[in-house]
This record gives C-alpha cells, structure tokens and sequence, in this order.
C-alpha cells in the first residue's frame, strides 16, 4: 500500500497557530478583567444572581401632647402621560394623549404647569413623559383630574411627608424631605433631631435576576419586612400653639419687623406648649424658608431689662438689698461712661424698688456694684446663660443650632451694662430656662419640646419629664421677686399694658440695643423689645417670652396682642380668677353628655353662649369644650348626638382653633390655609357630612 503524504502548507500553520494564541490571550484577560467589552464582569454575575429591593419604612408621625397630628406620611402622585399610540386598541377607550393641546391646557390650568414645556413633552418621541410641577400630587388634586377623563393620563404612587397644619409651629417640627435615593430625610428642627427614631429600619427584597436586572419569571423572593418609624409625641398643645401663632401672624402682617418669637412654657416642667416665630415657614412648601436658624434657641442676643430680674435676685440672695433704700435717679458716671435711665432725668429721688417697676438703669448699675463681677457671673452661670439647655432642637446642617450665649463680664463698665442686659449675649430659651427659677422656689428647670416617644406596639420608650438643675435662690429670695415683678405690671413705668383681664401676670419688660460692628445701632427703632410673663402670680403656671427686632411700632402694640393670647389660655385651662369682674361672663361647664339635646341646648343658650349640634339623635355623646372647662359668653359650644347624619355648618369667620374642633368632631380630614378666620370652605352649608370629605378652609386676617 503506498503511503500518502499530505503537505500542509506553512501559511495555514502559522494562522491556525496565531489563532490558538490569540483565544489564550482572551482566556487570561477574561480571568484576570473585571471589564469586558464595556461589561463589568462582577456585575454582570451579581445581576444574574441577586437582586435587592429596598422596602422603605413608613416615616413615625409627630404630634401635638392633645393627640393632634402635625406631621404624618401621605399618598403622593406623579403624573405622566403616555404618547406610545399603540397602548390603544379601542379607539373608543384611548390609552395614550390624543389632544396634545387640550392636555397641555388642563396641566397649566389645574397643576400650574407651564403650557410650552408641556407642549414640548407631549411631543417628544418616547412612550411616557414627566413635566416639571406635576410631582407630589395630593390625593384630592389627583381626583380632580382624574374627573376631568383625559385619555393618556396616569399617575406613579409614592408617599411624601405632610406638615397637616401647614406652618403651624414650623421651627419646632422642622420638616423631612426626600433625598436622592428617595427616602425621607429630616432636615430641620425635631424631624433632624429624631430622624433616626422617626424613619425606622428599612426592609428588602431579594430575588434572582437576569443579566440586565430584571426578575426571572420563576425567581423566589425573599422578603424582609420594613419596620415603621417610632411616634413622637411633642409638649405643645395644638390650641395654646394657635393662640401663639396669631400673636405672630398678626403683628408679623401689620408691623415691619426683622423677626419675632413668642413662647409659651410650662412653669412647674419646663415643658414647652408653644412656640411661634415671623417670619416662619410651611414645610410643605420649602419655596418659603428662608432662614434655617430657629430664633427661639439660635439667635444669642443682648436682651435688656428682663435681665434685671436677675440682677435684683442675685442681691436679694446675696443679702445686699434693701428696697427701701433711695438713690437719685437719672443718670450715674461710670468710668469714662455716663449711663442713663430711659426716661430723662429719671424719677428724681425714689426707692430701689420702684427702681425696679420703673426699670432704672442706674438702680441696675448700683445693685450690680454692690455685687461684684464674680457674684454676678456666678448667679447668671448657675442659672444657665452662657450654656446651651440641651433642648431638643438642631440645625438643617447638622450640627448643633442652639446657641451658648456669652457671659463675660469684665471691668466696672462691663459689669454695669450687665446688670440691665447689655454686653452680654442670652438666647430666648435660656431667659424661659432661668425663670422658672422664679416659678419653682428658687429652682432652674430644664427646658424641653418632647413628651414621649411611643412604638409599634403602642408602648412608650421615652417620656419627657421635669428635669431640676440648680438650686439658685431661696423661697423667699423668690417670693420678693414676684412682689417685684407684680409691681412692674400693674404699677410700673409701663403703665399697664401687660395686665390681662382674667389673670395676675408678673413681669418684666425689655427695650435693648442693638449692636453692630461699629456700636449700637442708633435708629428710631433699632431695637430689640421684648417681655418676660408669668401668671397666676398666685401659682404660677404658665411662662412666656416675647422679644421683637426693630418692630416699628410701640410696645402697646405688641402687649395687645400678646394679652390676648393670655387671656386666651386663661379661658382655654379654666384659670380666670374668680374675683374678677369678667367671672360674671365666664360660664364653667358641666358633663352633658347622656343628656337630652333639646334641653342641653335651651339651658346653653340662656346662658348666651352659641351652640352647635351635630346630628339630629335625641342624646349626646360628645361634646366641646369639655366638662369643667370655663369659657366666656358668646363662646361656641359643640354637641354632638347620636345620630351621625352631620350636616355642614357655615364657618365663615370662625378661628382657627373653631374649625380645627369643629372638623376633629366630625371626624374628617382638614387642609387649612392661611391665619386668622375662615373666608372660604370647600364644603357647602348643609352638604351632608361623609368619612372621606376633606375640608379645605382659606383663613384671612
């Protein structure tokens, strides 16, 4: 047999060879690559394997110690609308946008979307488009347009976070907002402080995935449940917070100022029940804040004479007063200084109590000498200025917003200007935090905005209580300031424009400079006015604070409305004095519930007040105010029966606090606007009343 010999020629070795070469180099660069044609490899593998979800936890609500919700999570849409025509197979049932104009139309109309970009979208070439001011829908506005039947119209689900009473106590709440992976994040005030207790843990969910992300039709999902955020129960008290936000709402629309704060604590806890600032904001537009810093606890300033309090304390403590003592008023040289009371020439020749209800600079300047530097620090330190209280509120950046405050007294100018609130830096928290030295026998209270912090499982983790720090001055050092202060009220230099009607209020007014780089500020009203309450003098209860920036107008002004929020609390916690000309208008109510509502209702309105039944049952079962509580003739009274069938009632002109009762008696949503009295309702007079209205009430002053 002959052998074959088959000659294969050296051109096809070498490419055969080239070629085996070649798939080794591929082999090490895919083993030793992360990247392959623009793939990450570990990616690819992981997206092919797992994939994770993330579920996130429902944001804890916030709110008020009376139960009222003040922050809370809701439903929130994002419309789009579909341009694909082949989502149509009906042409009598559209699933895409037909009318490009009309619908460009309907969002500038409805949601305020500019008509040209909308246009611009709805003729772009893709099958589904967003438009700018056409996210975070309300529930009620999606209904709106879903009524208006525009074919191609959808919305996306998510939820967003709710601020249900708008600005209402806006520096405490702070606000939350979604970052960019789209959880809910705090970023002011108590939604900051307690973020982490507030949004809870997040779950997940894992499944297996192809190479591009997707879930595998057959893949397994494992679940981990998201566990909601932690409840927070705040000290303020949503009326007593009304009655404060109309101080400021008012003065803050009729007076140019730079800012204000009024604050209303507790007097025994130190509990905080309400604070309002101007200019504020509303956390569910954030279009309208404007400055990040909370005056109550981040604005140190220097106060005036409301420090004097303090002053004339620390001497009674001290052993170095005696207010009989007399001294010639006016104006007295220290070093190259001549310091001056506000009232030229002063008072003449009078005693250093009525120094203190005419609130003299130079009896200050006197008692301070008497002191000395060291004593006088000593007793501002213990007392807490010049630290922070720890009060529970932070910044938008993160970092700590309450301020120290500076007490640093030095030289005999430096002590003077102190002893009447001048050269030193306090801030409205820390002035609250050393008066309830006056309102606990001598003893400072700490501060504090938190009543409890409630779980899952309805158990409270935390509560807020009272909290003592120092022991600063005796009982009776205590009970020789209110004499003191009582007599700045109701017969001091002030000519009694802080005396209320229902109650007795002590006190201590405060007119103080303002300083700049180049000295104090010397304009007409370049000053900081501000007052330091207490009522009932007898046992006090309450403490306020309210202090004005270059307010253009009088202290009356202020003290006006002011007083009516005192009088306003005094009604709403029954502590009007009995002996008092107004007890003769004041009606303490009693239990009327059980009670028939024909009867109820005669024996109330002969008592003059005006009420309102809800429901047309023969009993009550509820009723506002409640039992013991005093209000005044032509109060509104509340009655609801045992008959749910609630008819609307015309509530044009009613208060905010009216409406808020009115509509958490009828148990339906409210969405409020403005301050002052309700000028419009969305919800017609005699329109019967069900679960899922919501009312909407504008409120002009």
């Amino acid at each position: 047999m002959r052998k074959v010999t088959v000659r294969i020629p050296k051109v096809l070795i070498f490419i055969v060879a080239f070629l085996f070469c070649g798939i080794i180099i591929k082999l090490f660069y895919v083993a030793l690559s992360s990247n392959i044609d623009g793939i990450n490899l570990k990616q690819f593998v992981s997206n092919r394997n797992t994939k994770e979800e993330t579920i996130y936890a429902k944001r804890g609500n916030i709110y008020s110690s009376d139960g009222k919700v003040l922050a809370s999570m809701v439903n929130s849409y994002t419309l789009i609308a579909y341009l694909e025509p082949s989502r149509t197979t009906d042409p009598n049932d559209p699933q895409h946008v037909i009318d490009k104009e009309a619908t460009a139309k309907m969002l500038n109309e409805v949601l305020g979307v500019d008509y040209n970009h909308a246009i611009k979208q709805l003729n772009k070439d893709a099958y589904q488009v967003e438009f700018n001011g056409a996210k975070e829908i309300s529930e009620t506005k999606k209904n709106e347009i879903e009524a208006l039947n525009m074919p191609g119209i959808d919305f996306i689900a998510s939820q967003k976070r709710n601020y249900n009473m708008g600005s209402f106590a806006s520096y405490i709440l702070g606000y939350a907002k979604k970052n960019d992976e789209g959880e809910i994040i705090g970023e002011l005030g108590i939604e900051y402080a307690y973020n982490k207790i507030l949004k809870g843990q997040n779950g997940k969910l894992t499944y297996e995935a192809d190479a591009y992300g997707y879930r595998l039709p057959t893949a397994e999902v494992m679940s981990e449940e998201a566990i909601p955020g932690d409840e927070i129960y705040l000290t303020l008290d949503s009326k007593i917070q009304l009655f404060a936000e109309n101080v400021t709402d008012t003065l803050g629309k009729n007076v140019k100022m730079d800012w204000m704060i009024f604050t209303v604590m507790d007097a025994k806890t130190g509990a905080i029940v309400a604070s309002s600032t101007y200019p504020d904001f509303n956390p569910n537009d954030l279009s309208t804040l404007e400055n990040y810093v909370n005056p109550l606890v981040s604005y140190p300033y220097e106060p005036g004479s409301v420090m004097k309090v303090f002053t004339w304390a620390s001497a009674i403590e001290e052993g170095k007063y005696d207010g009989s003592t007399e001294y010639l008023s006016g104006s007295i040289k220290v070093g190259d200084y001549i310091i001056k009371d506000h009232i030229a020439g002063g008072w003449g020749t009078i005693n250093y109590d009525k120094g203190f209800a005419n609130s003299s600079n130079v009896a200050a300047t006197l008692i301070s000498k008497g002191l000395g530097i060291d004593a006088l620090t000593k007793y501002l330190n213990n007392l807490g200025f010049g630290s922070k209280t720890g009060i529970e509120l932070f910044s938008e950046d993160g970092n700590d917003a309450e301020a120290n405050g500076v007490i640093n007294i030095k030289g005999e100018v430096g002590l003077a200007t102190a002893s009447f609130g001048q050269g030193i830096m306090v801030t409205p928290i820390q002035i609250l935090q050393a008066l309830t030295a006056i309102t606990n026998d001598g003893t400072v209270i700490k501060p504090y905005v938190v009543d409890k912090i409630v779980n899952g499982d309805n158990k409270v983790i935390y509560q807020g209580r009272r909290t003592e720090l120092n022991k600063v001055y005796s009982k009776e050092t205590v009970e020789q300031m209110k004499d003191l202060m009582y007599e700045v009220v109701y017969n001091g230099s002030s000519n009694g424009i802080w005396k209320p009607k229902t109650t007795t209020m002590i006190g201590k007014t405060g007119t103080a400079q303002i300083g700049s780089k180049n000295g104090y500020l010397t304009g007409h009203y370049d000053y900081i006015q501000s007052f330091a309450g207490i009522f009932p003098k007898e046992d006090p209860q309450y403490i306020i604070y309210v202090a004005a920036e270059k307010a253009q107008t009088n202290a009356g002004t202020i003290a006006k409305e002011v007083i009516k929020a005192v009088d306003n609390i005094v009604s709403y916690m029954g502590l009007a004095k009995e002996d008092d000309k107004i007890s003769d208008l004041t009606i303490n109510l009693n239990n009327y519930i059980s009670s028939e509502v024909n009867t109820t209702v005669e024996d109330l309105k002969n008592k003059k007040l005006k009420v309102y039944t809800l429901g047309s049952g023969k009993y009550i079962i509820n009723q506002y105010p409640l039992k013991g509580m005093k209000v005044l003739q032509n109060s509104k009274v509340f009655l609801v029966s045992n008959v749910s069938d609630y008819k609307m009632e015309d509530i044009k002109g009613w208060s905010v606090s009216e409406v808020m009762t009115y509509a958490n008696l009828l148990k339906i949503k409210l969405e409020i606007e403005g301050s002052g009295f309700a000028t419009s309702q969305s919800i017609d007079v005699n329109t019967l009343i069900t679960p899922d209205m919501v009312l909407k009430v504008s409120f002009s002053k």
